[in-house]
């Protein structure tokens, strides 16, 4: 048998689709972690992303910062992790925290960035008009900063949550779970099957993950706008805001 026919013959087997070592329970492991990576890494970088860009202040660097973590493989951060995480609990600390740390790391530089980016690129104009009506700085960004940016910043965690669930992989050689073990038992047991059909698992997660933020940056874009690599950016003039409760940019 093939590669290719291994790989589909491992995914077809309904052996494969029951129990705890079963393809939904891996899938749910490994969505499981990877949505608590995005989470954090949100917690994180849209705070900082939003306070720069609205500011215009320590963007350099906030952004540096951010990417040491992107500068550093993965599985190095995971070993840099270790020793200090089993310190504070031997299981969870050698299991989940380092590749969490890992995950995190990696996902706060494309949220950031991409929040800087669309807030900071938001026509000045608006929010000077803005800012004459009596809005303050906090009411600008609510209401008119963030809804325009609001198609990058949500493009920024679709990019982020690619790179987290790719490197969730790696928290099976830990011994977490997920769709790693595939990998890690395909390569003990000389399963091509097992290994591929886990590789396409993820790529297949990624894309699902990629698809719906991408179909959600789309739906969040104000109308008359169009998302560009560096903002959201107007179409034609828009027309000004009528009263401070209700800014507009259509």
């Amino acid at each position: 048998m093939t590669i290719l026919q291994e790989t589909i013959a491992w995914l077809t087997d309904p052996a494969n689709w029951s129990g705890p070592n079963g393809i939904p329970v891996r899938t749910a492991e490994h969505v499981a972690l990877s949505l608590a990576g995005v989470v954090i890494a949100c917690l994180i970088a849209l705070p900082i992303g939003l306070w720069v860009g609205h500011t215009k202040r320590g963007a350099r660097l906030a952004i540096s910062a951010a990417n040491i973590g992107r500068a550093m493989p993965s599985l190095a951060l995971i070993g840099i992790a270790v020793p200090f995480t089993v310190l504070l609990d031997p299981q969870f600390g050698f299991k989940v925290l380092p590749t969490l740390i890992a995950m995190v790391a990696l996902g706060i530089p494309p949220i950031l960035i991409n929040t800087h980016a669309g807030i900071s690129e938001v026509d000045p104009d608006l929010t000077e008009a803005a800012r004459g009506m009596g809005l303050t700085g906090r009411q600008v960004l609510r209401r008119l900063e963030v809804p325009l940016a609001l198609p990058i910043i949500v493009a920024g965690v679709g990019s982020a949550s690619v790179q987290i669930i790719a490197t969730a992989t790696l928290g099976a050689i830990f011994g977490f779970g997920g769709l790693g073990t595939y990998l890690t038992e395909g390569v003990a047991q000389d399963d091509d099957g097992m290994l591929f059909g886990g590789v396409v698992l993820v790529a297949l997660l990624a894309l699902a993950a990629e698809g719906g933020f991408t179909l959600l940056a789309r739906r969040t874009t104000p109308p008359g706008a169009s998302m560009r690599d560096t903002g959201p950016t107007l179409d034609h003039e828009p027309r000004r805001p009528k009263d401070p409760a209700g800014v507009t940019a259509s």
